[in-house]
């Protein structure tokens, strides 16, 4: 389809909870290919639908850039079941150019979702895989990477962050 603008810090739009996909029609198709069009070109290894506007919940992983045996995933209507551990690792976000931080987020994640082909799916991973997911589930609870930083990290960064909005 087409590639869209990603969605930056500062815009109103990423504090907003997604709405549920009630039906997998070719609009969501024509979504999920647009959001795998954005992804390829900013080179992220994920990007949720809300990250190009739209208040749908749905996101895709694609961490192939890390791991050779990867492949895109479509997660839609995402449920975190479980969390497990805990690891702290740097973090950054398409909706932050050049902002990375240490986050500590759990080190294991159990999820449950539905395919482009509407079919359930649950899978169980940890490390990247995990955090990335947790970091795109996030945005569709209009929850921000930011948001698990310290007062004093939030503080020390206040000035790149202002620059990001004035941006956007």
């Amino acid at each position: 389809m087409a590639e869209r603008p990603i969605v930056i810090y500062g815009d109103p739009v990423l504090r907003k909870i997604s709405e549920e996909i009630t039906e997998i029609d070719q609009e969501v198709k024509d979504l999920v290919s647009d959001l795998v069009d954005t992804l390829k070109n900013a080179q992220g290894l994920g990007l949720s639908a809300v990250q190009i506007g739209v208040l749908k919940r749905l996101f895709i992983l694609d961490l192939s850039a890390v791991d050779l045996t990867a492949s895109l995933k479509v997660f839609v209507n995402p449920e975190i079941v479980a969390v497990e551990g805990e690891e702290e690792r740097e973090e950054g976000c398409l909706s932050f150019p050049g902002l990375y931080q240490n986050i500590v987020r759990p080190n294991k994640v159990k999820v449950r979702a539905t395919d482009l082909d509407g079919k359930k799916f649950e899978m169980e991973v940890e490390g990247l895989k995990a955090r990335a997911i947790l970091h795109e589930y996030d945005h569709l609870e209009g929850k921000l990477f930011i948001d698990h930083l310290s007062p004093m990290t939030r503080t020390l960064i206040r000035g790149r962050l202002k620059k990001l909005t004035q941006a956007s």
